[in-house]
């Protein structure tokens, strides 16, 4: 399992009221929500992805978490990422979601990124300027 410190990069997502489910808790879906908000905030405002007019798009191909401990609403999720494997066209991301004041993840797992051309929607390299924001996230060996 990993802790705070495995991660590069973190982002406070306020929990909704929309969030829990009936057994009082984040409902599972959400989860992989919070991991989207943090990886696309990050592209976004440290790798200049432009979401609406991008030649280059990011496509999820493969998603994973594991469940360890409850969130839920009312409070805030601290989502960690890292970039697991930087390749030509494609991205691993490790996450891991943590309550407040927390070091071991409530939740962690993986979203694996592919670049697609937008209009082909064929393979193509990650763009420079997303590569570079994400070179400082990679980890050597993920835990």
């Amino acid at each position: 399992m990993s802790t705070r410190a495995d991660y590069r990069h973190f982002l406070s997502i306020p929990t909704r009221w929309k969030d829990n489910d009936v057994y009082g808790h984040v409902n599972n879906v959400e989860y992989y929500s919070y991991f989207d908000t943090v990886i696309n905030t990050y592209l976004i405002t440290a790798g200049g992805l432009d979401i609406h007019r991008g030649a280059a798009i990011g496509l999820c191909a493969e998603s994973h978490c594991r469940f360890l401990r409850e969130i839920a609403f009312p409070g805030s999720v601290d989502a960690g990422m890292r970039v697991e494997k930087l390749g030509n066209s494609s991205v691993r991301y490790g996450i891991g979601l943590f309550r407040a004041g927390e070091d071991e993840p409530a939740a962690e797992g993986w979203f694996v990124h592919v670049f697609v051309d937008r209009e082909s929607r064929r393979s193509t390299p990650i763009p420079d300027r997303i590569r570079a924001a994400l070179a400082p996230l990679v980890v050597e060996a993920a835990p």
